[in-house]
């Protein structure tokens, strides 16, 4: 699995036109969690997939290590069933960007990148982005919002399910802001611990 970029003509005014995003190789039906974070680095380097040296490795790897979990490479994560991603496609300007560049990446790209996923468990939504795009999405397609309106810290206890597929709404385990709170990290580090928990769940009761 790699990367690849792809020439975008959405006019977006708050991203970087540097699209950029996984290219999925692997076998679809394996993967049972998404992990979506925000949006790409100004540095193609350091997006997923490029290099276990990139900064969205290290630290992913990081928020992994707090799970108690170790990975060593992008390829424990997919051997593990996990795929990971961002909610929009090209890196941003500034700190936000808007919810019609969010919507309109989720729908063009986003949605296509995860409905291959048949076997889908869990879709970790790292971030106001993931949990906008993930809501847009689902709206549009289904008529409902997985996940519930409000702050992350506040909703992230509840049970968000729909067609057997649980939503957890966290915070992003990327960019420079992972390391600067480390409630956010505690946090992160305890949904990882969900989510591989539900997988374990369904595959103890398939093995039943």
């Amino acid at each position: 699995m790699n990367s690849r970029i792809v020439k975008c003509t959405y006019p977006c005014p708050d991203t970087n036109h540097d699209f950029i995003h996984p290219k999925f190789n692997g076998n679809p039906d394996n993967i049972s969690i998404v992990i979506i974070s925000e949006s790409p680095p100004v540095e193609r380097k350091n997006y997923y997939y490029e290099s276990d040296k990139g900064s969205f490795f290290l630290t992913t790897q990081i928020a992994f290590d707090d799970a108690g979990v170790h990975i060593d490479s992008y390829n424990d994560l997919t051997e593990s069933g996990i795929y990971l991603t961002t909610a929009i496609k090209c890196s941003k300007i500034n700190y936000l960007v808007s919810s019609k560049s969010i919507k309109e990446c989720a729908f063009r790209y986003l949605e296509k990148e995860i409905i291959c996923f048949n076997n889908l468990k869990v879709i970790m939504c790292m971030g106001d982005f993931a949990i906008k795009a993930v809501n847009y999405i689902f709206k549009n397609k289904y008529n409902i919002y997985p996940i519930k309106q409000g702050s992350t810290y506040k909703i992230r206890k509840e049970q968000h399910t729909y067609n057997n597929i649980r939503f957890l709404p966290s915070y992003t385990q990327t960019g420079d802001s992972f390391n600067l709170e480390q409630s956010k990290r505690k946090m992160i580090a305890e949904d990882i611990k969900v989510a591989l928990e539900i997988v374990r769940s369904f595959q103890d009761r398939t093995c039943q």
